[in-house]
């Protein structure tokens, strides 16, 4: 009874508004009380979930968008992608698909995605003529490739709460975002065509050659990091570190769209945004620790067996659940909230915790262009002067893409876990 009065708290706090680490810290502090334990306890497992090498990951990955959104990189990647498919039919909207596909191999953030590629392509898919909500709506879309290609700080949440290799969750998530990515491309493809859409015409040689040689450092980004975190030289906090050092040399030395001035303004931008994940994940571990112990995952495992619920059904109501709070939670707090109670009803019923981690990702994706408060949504509204209403009736196609692409994850394992088993069992 005293875990349904505490579970009834929680959702109750969450209702009235409260910030979710508030939610998440006063329901475990209130726990330790009632349990007559001592409050230092409480801190002391705080402290003790910061002091992780996986967790340091975090704020470093955060800080390389944060150079790489305000440093250039956008931009030379919107224009190498421009020369390469700008001429083909809803070029540059493939532009768009293709420029955050690469853009999400080094930020790791759907948020960054979309608002660096916002800000310089609405305004140039405007002028050459495509409708404004299907700018919206592909910018917005493609910007949720940014938790799914590797490195990816959903996945890196996921790795930390359900204690999976960091590694084989970046391999699982290749071949889903490239399908992602193919299904966007050939959904504007024919939108185009449909629409007679202008498209650019193919480059010269000269230009070819000069955009993809200005973009080799910034391509030069990907290589290193998932490089040198495959090769073993480095660990995935030290890729971090890499890729954050890298972006700010490439933004101030090489492409010079930040000046060395700027350095501590941009850095702190990005250690604010990363102290606000971190204070949640440090709270949501104490909260998951306490959720353990209450003895809900057992129960929660009971009611599945008496049930008798196939894999494919608990799969099906996962993807209903998360949907709906997906709805009105962002990412990080959905993963938080919910591992610490699904991830024990994997192993019973059959499910590998690396495809369900993608499946989970998945969703998270279509959460951050549903609304009433996918973020995505709010940064295309903060970066134009487009209503919430004219951005979402050019993202709804897109969402139902992505409901077709979480079907496919959810129930073709194979598109997760044939990657990474080739990478370890196939290969190594």
């Amino acid at each position: 009874m005293t875990i349904f009065l505490f579970l009834a708290l929680f959702f109750v706090l969450l209702a009235l508004g409260v910030p979710i680490y508030l939610v998440l810290g006063s329901t475990a502090m209130i726990s330790f009380i009632i349990d007559g334990k001592p409050l230092i306890g409480f801190a002391s497992q705080i402290q003790d979930n910061l002091n992780s090498q996986l967790l340091m990951a975090i704020p470093l990955f955060v800080l390389a968008a944060a150079f790489m959104q305000r440093g250039g990189i956008a931009r030379v990647l919107i224009d190498v992608a421009d020369v390469w498919a700008g001429w083909l039919p809803g070029g540059l909207g493939v532009v768009c698909v293709a420029a955050c596909t690469v853009f999400a191999a080094i930020s790791g953030s759907s948020v960054a995605t979309a608002l660096a590629m916002g800000t310089i392509l609405i305004p140039e898919m405007v002028k050459r003529g495509y409708p404004r909500p299907l700018a919206l709506g592909v910018v917005g879309a493609s910007g949720t490739l940014g938790i799914l290609i590797p490195p990816s700080l959903a996945l890196l949440l996921y790795a930390l709460i359900a204690e999976e290799s960091v590694q084989r969750l970046f391999l699982a998530g290749v071949v889903p975002g490239l399908l992602q990515a193919g299904l966007f491309a050939g959904y504007i493809m024919l939108t185009s065509k449909r629409k007679d859409l202008p498209r650019r015409k193919k480059p010269t040689t000269q230009e070819f050659l000069y955009q993809n040689l200005r973009a080799l450092p910034a391509l030069s980004l990907p290589v290193i990091i998932l490089g040198g975190i495959y090769s073993g030289i480095v660990t995935i906090s030290e890729a971090a570190a890499l890729s954050a050092l890298v972006a700010f040399i490439l933004s101030v030395f090489v492409y010079r769209q930040s000046e060395f001035r700027e350095t501590l303004a941009i850095a702190a931008d990005g250690m604010k945004s990363a102290a606000s994940i971190m204070i949640i994940v440090a709270t949501a571990l104490v909260f998951g620790h306490w959720v353990t112990e209450s003895g809900a995952p057992e129960i929660l495992i009971d009611y599945a067996v008496a049930l008798d619920l196939k894999s494919w059904q608990f799969l099906l109501l996962i993807n209903i659940l998360l949907l709906v709070l997906g709805m009105f939670l962002e990412v990080a707090s959905v993963l938080l909230i919910t591992l610490p109670l699904l991830l024990p009803l994997l192993q019973p019923l059959g499910i590998n915790p690396i495809h369900f981690g993608i499946v989970m990702t998945v969703n998270m994706e279509l959460a951050l262009i549903t609304p009433p408060v996918g973020l995505n949504l709010y940064v295309l509204s903060s970066i134009t002067d487009a209503g919430i209403g004219e951005i979402v009736r050019g993202i709804l196609p897109f969402i139902g893409l992505m409901a077709l692409l979480v079907g496919l994850i959810t129930y073709i394992p194979e598109l997760s876990l044939w990657f990474p088993s080739l990478f370890y069992d196939g290969i190594l």
